[in-house]
């Protein structure tokens, strides 16, 4: 396996930028180069922010509904009840419950890709954190999970919103499309997510905010963009 990606590599290195900064088109563009496996590739950004991730302040995160979707359909569960817990399932949510959905999670069942709660739900929900939080999955205010607009935030989700929070080597990461996407579809996610990022800068964040975006598919190198 590793001869044949390493003769596929080498049969794009000549047209691969290196280090060199491009524009999204000519990224994306790249990327459409290595799309020549037998299943169709998630493609990533990956931007490198100037900011200390130890201080709560410069902590950058958020949500974003791209424009043409990441190209699948995110399994949702929500914590909900009454007439909320109706419009949950009403917006196609993959599982709605209460105190018996947090018992399955407690128990090991990780199944899902989004969890959103309804405020009054968070005494229910809060103690799931050790399971939910290491993963990302946590509801949180800041990040638009936990929210009385049930309805509208499942439909966000089902439609393929992304979340994205600095690590700690005060980076972000997403998920924005398919490799199979239309070339401008695809530069067009990108933009939205790089838009996003930067209207996000802390006010406490002094000097260059974002110091450096690259994107890549599965099987593909990483190709730098121009900040």
């Amino acid at each position: 396996m590793t001869a044949k990606l390493s003769k596929r590599l080498r049969a794009t290195a000549d047209k691969h930028p290196g280090k060199t900064p491009v524009s999204v088109e000519q990224a994306v563009a790249v990327l459409k180069l290595y799309n020549n496996v037998k299943f169709d590739q998630s493609v990533d950004i990956a931007i490198r922010l100037g900011v200390d991730p130890k201080q709560a302040d410069q902590i950058v995160r958020g949500s974003i509904v791209l424009p043409h979707g990441i190209g699948k359909t995110l399994r949702v569960i929500v914590f909900a009840k009454g007439d909320q817990a109706e419009q949950a399932k009403a917006s196609g949510a993959d599982e709605v419950g209460g105190e018996e959905l947090a018992k399955k999670i407690k128990d090991g069942w990780i199944e899902f890709d989004a969890c959103i709660a309804a405020p009054d739900m968070m005494g229910i929900v809060g103690p799931l954190g050790r399971v939910l939080g290491p993963r990302g999955l946590m509801p949180s205010p800041r990040a638009g999970t936990v929210t009385p607009e049930i309805g509208k935030t499942v439909r966000e989700y089902k439609a393929g919103k992304v979340e994205f929070r600095t690590d700690a080597g005060g980076n972000v990461h997403a998920v924005v499309g398919k490799l199979s996407f239309d070339p401008q579809k695809l530069a067009d996610n990108i933009s939205a997510f790089i838009h996003q990022v930067q209207n996000m800068k802390p006010h406490s964040v002094k000097g260059q905010y974002i110091k450096g975006i690259s994107v890549s598919a599965t099987m593909s190198p990483s190709v730098h963009l121009a900040a």
